[in-house]
């Protein structure tokens, strides 16, 4: 049975779309009785995680994080976080070098790769996902982006492996959710499990999670209001 992990799928046993999003759905349930962790952002961000479970191939971290229509009205984060999720993680997430349009599935499913670099002596890194988003316009309203990680080395898919960059392969699953309070302002959460792949020790990468998801929210409000004051947003 299929669950939410590190381990990669091909495409020819990619799960259910309900499937998946069901079980983004219990993931973020999960976490309201996850280990509390610090606070990040002056205050705004706040960190919890997950140690590793059976099936898990990493242990989980989550950030959640509050918005006033001020940062960003529902609408506004939607429109970034739920179309064109990988190319506008680019302009925000400074490690994204390239991110490129594997396969559209369909309206709501998709397979994206992005390429990161790192300073040295880290080499870069290719993560390749199937995301699959879902939007509920049923109060509260609530945008949900379920991204798994996708094995391109199996025989018919060679044309989609083309077009991955070269580098170490790394992996990462994550549920983003976007949910619309009574007051109108919005809760953005997040919860991934990652490897970066290759030789970096796991007590470097996991102790430096909290930060590294948590510092996506300032980024994102720096980016965004940046192009809403162009007019550009």
């Amino acid at each position: 049975m299929y669950q939410l992990s590190i381990d990669p799928v091909k495409p020819a046993d990619f799960p259910a779309e309900e499937t998946i999003l069901a079980l983004g759905r219990q993931v973020l349930e999960s976490t309201e009785s996850w280990k509390v962790g610090k606070v990040f952002s002056k205050g705004t961000v706040q960190t919890l995680s997950r140690a590793k479970g059976p099936g898990d191939g990493a242990p989980w971290h989550c950030r959640i994080s509050e918005h006033t229509k001020e940062d960003a009205t529902f609408d506004e984060f939607w429109s970034k976080i739920g179309v064109n999720k990988a190319e506008n993680e680019k302009e925000f997430i400074s490690a994204i070098k390239k991110a490129t349009l594997v396969k559209r599935i369909s309206e709501t499913q998709s397979i994206w790769t992005m390429y990161y670099t790192f300073p040295p002596p880290v080499s870069p890194r290719v993560f390749t996902v199937l995301q699959t988003i879902h939007f509920q316009e049923l109060a509260p309203r609530t945008g949900l982006v379920v991204s798994i990680p996708v094995n391109l080395s199996g025989p018919g898919d060679e044309d989609l492996a083309k077009l991955e960059e070269k580098g170490t392969k790394g992996r990462y699953v994550s549920v983003e959710r976007l949910l619309e309070l009574d007051d109108g302002t919005v809760e953005w959460r997040m919860a991934t499990s990652s490897t970066p792949g290759g030789s970096i020790p796991t007590f470097i990468t996991e102790g430096s999670m909290p930060g590294q998801i948590s510092a996506d929210v300032p980024h994102f409000l720096k980016w965004f209001h940046t192009i809403r004051n162009q007019g550009t947003a």
